[in-house]
């Protein structure tokens, strides 16, 4: 991969892809290679309904670990 992508759906996917597969350890570590900024990847994710776990270590829908909670 060259780039992140754009598009909201398909950039949670390549970044989910990216650390379960270990290409990186990290979201800072991916941003970097990718020169992209977390802050704003994590905000232009939120926008779109997706929020950063660190403990899954990857992109959620937003209000997806409260419904876990809640069932």
């Amino acid at each position: 991969m060259d780039y992140l992508p754009k598009d909201p759906a398909i950039l949670v996917s390549s970044i989910n892809m990216l650390l379960r597969d270990e290409e990186f350890d990290s979201l800072e570590s991916l941003c970097y290679n990718f020169n992209r900024d977390p802050e704003e990847i994590k905000s232009y994710l939120k926008e779109h309904g997706y929020t950063w776990s660190a403990e899954q270590l990857q992109m959620r829908p937003i209000g997806f670990d409260e419904k876990e909670v809640n069932a």
